[in-house]
This record gives C-alpha cells, structure tokens and sequence, in this order.
C-alpha cells in the first residue's frame, strides 16, 4: 500500500465525538499517523506478519494503520470504552479483524515480550505528569522488536538519557521531527488549531533474558 493510499483511508475514520481533557484524547492526525507506520513498515520491517500493539489506542488510527499494512494480530488498549467503540466501528468499517481491551496502561498484565511492536501516540504529560514515560516504560517491557511512539521535541535529552538509563531501551532514536496538529478542542483553547513539534522514536528493547534450551 503507498503512502498516500494509507493518509486517504485514515483520514476518514471517525475520531471522538466528546474528547475528555483529562486523558489528553487528541485525534492522530492522518498525516502523521500514515508516516509513522509507513516508516516502521518500509524502513524496518517491524509491521507486516508481525503482532502489533496500540497503546492509549484512543479511536484506532494506528492500529488500523499497522492492520492495512499486513500485521499479523493488532491489539488496541484504551482507558477510555467510549474511545474503544468507535475504534471497533473503524476496523468493521474496513473490515480489519482487530482485538480491543480496555485497560489502564499500568495495569496491564502482560508477562514478558509477547508482541513485536508497540505503535502509540502516548499523552504528553500535560495533565498528569510522567503519564508518557509509564507508555513508554510497559511497551518496552512487552516488546521484542521495537516501539514507535510520538513526543514533544522539547523533550527529546530526558527522553533518551532515560529511555536507554532506567527503561530497558538498547537504542533510542529520532527518525524525525513532525508538526503535530492540535485543533480547537476544549474550552480553554484559545486558538483554531495549534502546532506542536514532535519526534517520531523508535527504541529497541533490550531482549528478554532467556535462555535457550
């Protein structure tokens, strides 16, 4: 599937209908949403026939990316149930076999590396603070090949020295930097839309230590 042909599909999914403020529920948009898995796909191979997991799925955009590009089994997890319904509606509207749960990210129960990739677009941290480092810190626990995850630019030197010191990162890099479109959401949002600068990371876990029989 070419790029454009994936930012046309995702641009028509339904996005929410009521955000809530306080789990920072911002649209994907489908420009970033497309690059991110595209990249994953076509520059590492971390996609297709492999299991894929959405983290703060919110309402499915890049689990429904990583599913149009030939994952083998996506998974989508959200706090939010109202989130997670219209992701569901989005994977029959194109007719994507894909698992939802409803879970709060540090609560999930997951032992050991049982998918290959994590794909999210964490929150930032702006209403609870280190919200983004607990995303990053189960994905790369449950992660055998890699995870792709969206952050502020301004926060790029914690980012790494604590990615590789504290969360079991082998290597932590910025494929690039993209203009994250903020539009008009909540009250206090003074302007139409907003952009905010964000780095597009992949970071590779540190492998299990298990021994081989």
């Amino acid at each position: 599937m070419k790029l454009k042909q994936l930012e046309t599909l995702l641009g028509d999914l339904q996005q929410f209908t009521t955000p809530k403020v306080e789990l920072e529920q911002y649209p994907t948009g489908p420009h970033i949403a497309s690059r991110l898995l595209y990249t994953a796909e076509n520059s590492f191979d971390d996609i297709s026939n492999k299991v894929v997991a959405d983290f703060g799925c919110g309402c499915g955009t890049l689990g429904v990316a990583a599913a149009l590009l030939g994952a083998e089994l996506v998974i989508g997890t959200d706090i939010d149930p109202q989130s997670l319904e219209i992701a569901s509606m989005n994977a029959e509207d194109l007719e994507l076999d894909i698992d939802f749960v409803q879970c709060d990210i540090s609560n999930l129960g997951w032992r050991g590396q049982i998918v290959d990739t994590v794909v999210m677009n964490p929150p930032f941290g702006t209403r609870k603070k280190g919200i983004d480092m607990d995303f990053l810190f189960v994905a790369l626990k449950v992660a055998s090949q890699a995870v792709y995850s969206l952050h502020k630019t301004s926060t790029r030197d914690y980012i790494k020295r604590t990615s590789l010191r504290d969360l079991n990162a082998s290597s932590a890099e910025v494929l690039c930097e993209l203009r994250f479109d903020v539009p008009q959401l909540y009250k206090f949002h003074k302007k139409k839309e907003v952009d905010i600068a964000v780095d597009l990371w992949r970071f590779v876990p540190k492998r299990s230590q298990v021994k081989d029989n």
